[in-house]
């Protein structure tokens, strides 16, 4: 994986809630991950209100986008959803790393930012075929954010179906 972790980190932070500090992180952002670029000069290009709105029409609670990795594996059943919750942290701790209360452990962005740090590729690897429906639905929903995906995607290995 030698050279993604700055990807992956960058990816991690333009799936995040677009909050105060997003603006001044674009130039660095856009140095340090120029496969990013597409989503990035949107987000420069788009007021903060209306970015922040985006978002929240976008992946907010109830559609069908959501960055919860799981959710495309299980849906909404908690049981199950508890169960792949479950993986992700033991694999964080196996790690040394904890993950905060503020996202579920199955958090895109997290994720992301998990690989970065550590190198492992196992729940990107494990939830390629949610990160090519996510993209997918991204694509056709016409945001930036697919970009996004796509970028992260690009970096993986192709599912045994060729996603």
């Amino acid at each position: 994986m030698p050279g993604f972790e700055v990807l992956y980190q960058a990816a991690a932070l333009c799936l995040m809630y677009p909050g105060e500090d997003f603006r001044a992180r674009l130039p660095l952002l856009r140095e340090a991950a120029p496969q990013l670029r597409e989503f990035l000069d949107h987000a420069a290009l788009t007021p903060e209100r209306e970015l922040a709105e985006h978002y929240v029409r976008t992946f907010g609670e109830g559609n069908r986008h959501r960055l919860q990795l799981s959710w495309w594996h299980v849906g909404d059943n908690t049981w199950q959803r508890g169960r792949e919750l479950n993986r992700f942290h033991e694999l964080y701790r196996a790690h040394g790393l904890t993950f905060s209360d503020d996202e579920p452990a199955d958090f895109l962005p997290g994720v992301l930012e998990f690989t970065a740090r550590t190198g492992e590729l196992e729940l990107l690897t494990g939830y390629r075929d949610a990160l090519d429906q996510l993209r997918d639905r991204l694509t056709e929903l016409s945001t930036p954010y697919a970009s996004v995906l796509g970028a992260v995607c690009a970096t993986l290995p192709a599912t045994r179906a060729g996603g």
